[in-house]
């Protein structure tokens, strides 16, 4: 079967998600999930992206990353090759550690990249393994929550946190805690809330 080609230029922002093969684990203790993200800090060395935010979940992650000069195929490929490489060796085991090709939703508005933002940070929440956001060690949101008081080396949280008003984190953390059948609208590029309430999906 051909491979149906996907988009790429340069800038693109993508929300990727990889799964272990046949949903099987692909983080097993807490070194498992260090080693992914210093690979991570390993391919942006060699092919520079930005990354915005993540989550690693037991048996899948979710990245979402704007390139640069590299297409997200090459960026993936030398992520997820050495990460599988590493378990196969850890673990003594053999064959595909990834299920299939990695997932890539291309995202093409400021909505939709902060969409994906709460999404992925509510990730643990949503799946019963944490009980708020902050409490799950392995994802973004704590940098995006504490700003400089826990900064994360791996990811730029201005780009997201500059659709929120002052006070960013705050902010942020108000349009995470709410509904999805919300709505939200746009003032001089930032969100903003009506009555004390946010719109996080659509224009108003």
């Amino acid at each position: 079967m051909v491979r149906k080609v996907r988009t790429w230029f340069e800038g693109a922002k993508y929300h990727v998600t990889s799964r272990g093969i046949r949903r099987s684990s692909l983080f097993f203790e807490d070194e498992d999930y260090k080693r992914y993200l210093s690979l991570i800090e390993e391919t942006r060395d060699r092919y520079p992206f930005i990354l915005h935010t993540y989550c690693l979940m037991t048996n899948h992650t979710h990245l979402q990353l704007e390139t640069l000069k590299t297409p997200l195929s090459t960026i993936m490929k030398n992520l997820n090759t050495k990460f599988a490489k590493y378990v196969n060796k850890k673990y003594e085991f053999s064959g595909h550690v990834f299920d299939k090709r990695y997932g890539a939703e291309l995202l093409n508005s400021p909505e939709y990249e902060i969409d994906v933002s709460k999404y992925i940070h509510l990730n643990p929440v949503a799946a019963g393994m944490a009980a708020e956001p902050e409490d799950y060690p392995w994802s973004s949101y704590r940098a995006y929550l504490y700003g400089e008081g826990e900064a994360n080396p791996h990811i730029d949280t201005k780009p997201i946190l500059s659709f929120f008003p002052e006070p960013h984190p705050y902010n942020y953390q108000q349009y995470l805690k709410s509904l999805v059948t919300d709505k939200f609208f746009w003032e001089d590029g930032k969100i903003i809330k009506r009555e004390g309430v946010w719109f996080p999906c659509g224009l108003e």
